[in-house]
C-alpha cells in the first residue's frame, strides 16, 4: 500500500508557481530586448522593459520569500548538502538517470519525508536557487540601477559585464527549468509531480 506524504506546503506551492509565472514573463520578455529591433520586435519595446523590470522586482521579492521560508521552516533541511558521501550518491543517481531508468531498476534514492529531493535533484536545486538565482537577480538590477556599477572591470565596460552575466545566468535557468520540466514527467504517471505542486501530497 503506498503512503502519500505531505511534501509541499502552501507557502512553497504558492512560492512555486509565481516563480514559474514571472519567470516565464522575464523569459519571453528578454529574448523580446534581445533580438527586437526597429522593424520588428515580439513585445513592443517598451511594453518588453516595463514587463521585465517588474517581473525582476516580483521574481526577487518571491526568492527572498523562498529565502526566508527556508531559514525559518523545515523546508530549508532539503537544501543541506552533507559533508560526506554526497558526490557518490550523485554518480549512482546520474547512473540510475541514465542507464537504470530504462532498464527497469529501482530508484537508488526514493521521495521519503526526510528527503524530498535525490542527489542530482538537490545538486540542480541548490545551484539554481542559491548561485545562479542570486547572480541573476544582483545582475539585473545593475541594469536597471547603471550608475551603481563599477565603471571598468579588467578593462571592460562595467555595463557591458554586467549585461553579459544577466544573459549566461538567465540563459542557464532557461535550460534548468526545460531539464526540470521534462524531470517532472519521470513520476508514476507523467502528471503525477505536477499534482503533487498542486494538492502539496507525494
Amino acid at each position: 500500500m503506498e503512503t502519500k506524504i505531505y511534501l509541499y506546503p502552501i507557502w512553497v506551492r504558492f512560492w512555486h508557481w509565481s516563480n514559474a509565472l514571472f519567470f516565464l514573463l522575464l523569459l519571453f520578455s528578454g529574448l523580446s530586448l534581445q533580438y527586437s529591433s526597429e522593424d520588428y520586435s515580439v513585445i513592443r519595446f517598451d511594453i518588453a522593459v516595463s514587463m521585465h523590470n517588474i517581473s525582476g522586482v516580483v521574481i526577487t521579492i518571491a526568492y527572498f520569500m523562498f529565502i526566508i521560508g527556508n531559514i525559518f521552516t523545515a523546508n530549508g533541511k532539503y537544501y543541506k548538502i552533507p559533508k560526506s558521501g554526497f558526490f557518490t550518491e550523485l554518480f549512482y543517481q546520474v547512473r540510475y538517470y541514465t542507464v537504470g531508468i530504462f532498464t527497469k531498476k529501482k530508484a537508488p534514492y526514493p521521495i521519503n519525508i526526510d528527503r524530498k529531493f535525490n542527489p542530482l535533484q538537490k545538486f540542480s536545486y541548490v545551484g539554481a536557487m542559491y548561485f545562479l538565482f542570486p547572480i541573476l537577480i544582483a545582475s539585473g538590477f545593475g541594469l536597471i540601477f547603471p550608475e551603481i556599477l563599477i565603471p571598468k572591470v579588467f578593462g571592460m565596460s562595467g555595463l557591458h559585464l554586467t549585461g553579459l552575466t544577466h544573459i549566461i545566468a538567465g540563459f542557464s535557468l532557461s535550460v534548468f527549468m526545460i531539464i526540470h520540466l521534462y524531470f517532472c514527467t519521470i513520476g508514476k504517471t507523467a502528471t503525477s509531480n505536477f499534482k503533487s505542486m498542486i494538492n502539496g501530497w507525494h
